[in-house]
């Protein structure tokens, strides 16, 4: 299986993004003839769903270059969404909407995965923030992989914004990390020591029928070998740019360093999968209150403490990356909660509505960043369809 040359620390965004309608705060299944309206229009891409649109940058070196073709990407997406009352917005999962009601992307490979997952196939009422970065060997891929695992789940947590699943409050601060593991290939990941391993995993999954292509093997982190990367998928979609610049400067530096601490002859930290098993639960269920644990002795600590070190070794990593100021964002994401805790301080707020959640959302990807849980009023018939942030109003 070969790897593909890329430039070390390169590194490209995928966004997914609901079409909400305005009026209903309900999923719009527009894709399709929204893609139509765009064909031939850069940073677009169709998704499993014709709920979701993907927003796709290039490859960069940094992640400010990154944004940038979200940003021509979002503008082009709103030119066919507006006339159509959509606003696209995001998080991991629709508070409300019925994952039963929701129509697949007419292509096969999708038609497939239901067909052959059924019920749990029909629960993929998810959305996530994939950050792809360049590695430039090959043998360097699966120890930074397994690096990855020893922050992963703090990553997790900081992007958690699926705490409400077909109108129940779950418990969990991301509920898409729970369902999306009930995918056969999807989840943590197998930690090879060995290129031969993944390959001969790779030989296996596919001589048994289970996979075709080895990209239909969606783990937390992955090897992307056609691209030459190594893929980080454990995020949530995140509700607005300043998170989702944050969380992408995060991954950037942290695989950066790994790439360089290998370059420097240094081993790099790993952790038994059986404790990387359960900081992903942990992460998911407790989110940023989680103690996860930190090393292979199996110490613990608190999330942000952990988090608020990491932070601070990685700041000359983000001098040489660009990225000083999208990793300081991790500080205001910490200062006014992850999405999942605004959320739930929304619906408290407003006796319980999942609609002025959604009305949330929407405002926070026009405001382009975190915002503080406000009560909202409640339109004609009871729908939440207004929110005024910052001298922005959602309508």
């Amino acid at each position: 299986m070969d790897f593909a040359h890329s430039e070390q620390s390169t590194v490209g965004i995928e966004w997914e993004l609901q079409l909400i309608d305005r009026d209903s705060n309900d999923l719009r299944q527009s894709a399709a003839y929204i893609m139509e309206q765009l064909e031939g229009k850069s940073f677009i891409q169709s998704e499993m769903l014709l709920n979701t649109i993907e927003l796709t940058s290039g490859v960069h070196h940094t992640i400010g270059g990154c944004m940038s073709d979200i940003t021509r990407g979002l503008d082009t997406l709103r030119s066919a969404t507006d006339p159509l009352r959509i606003d696209p917005s995001s998080a991991g999962s629709h508070p409300f909407a019925n994952p039963g009601y929701q129509r697949v992307t007419d292509k096969e490979r999708y038609k497939e995965l239901v067909n052959r997952t059924q019920y749990w196939g029909r629960q993929m009422l998810l959305f996530g923030t994939h950050v792809h970065v360049g590695i430039d060997r090959r043998d360097k891929v699966l120890p930074i992989l397994r690096a990855m695992m020893t922050r992963a789940y703090h990553i997790q947590a900081l992007s958690a914004s699926s705490p409400f699943w077909g109108r129940n409050d779950t418990g969990y601060a991301s509920n898409r990390a729970m369902v999306f593991q009930q995918l056969p290939t999807a989840g943590t990941p197998h930690q090879f020591d060995t290129w031969d391993q993944l390959e001969t995993y790779a030989v296996g999954m596919m001589k048994t029928g289970t996979i075709d292509h080895f990209n239909e093997v969606r783990w937390d982190v992955r090897p992307s070998p056609g691209w030459g990367t190594l893929e980080v998928r454990v995020c949530d979609a995140n509700t607005n740019t300043l998170e989702l610049r944050a969380i992408a400067a995060l991954i950037h530096c942290l695989v950066d360093f790994y790439s360089s601490e290998l370059d420097a002859g240094h081993t790099l930290p790993s952790m038994p999968e059986w404790f990387v098993y359960e900081n992903k639960w942990r992460s998911a269920r407790y989110g940023m209150d989680a103690i996860l644990i930190t090393d292979e002795h199996g110490n613990e600590e608190h999330l942000k403490d952990t988090l608020s070190s990491t932070i601070a070794a990685l700041e000359p990593v983000a001098q040489k990356l660009g990225c000083v100021d999208d990793l300081a964002g991790i500080y205001e994401i910490c200062h006014e909660g992850a999405a999942y805790q605004r959320f739930l301080k929304v619906a408290s707020a407003n006796a319980g509505s999942l609609d002025a959640v959604v009305a949330h959302m929407r405002a926070e990807m026009h405001a382009e960043r975190p915002l503080t849980a406000s009560k909202l009023e409640a339109a004609p018939g009871g729908s939440y369809q207004r929110a005024t942030t910052g001298g922005t109003t959602i309508e």
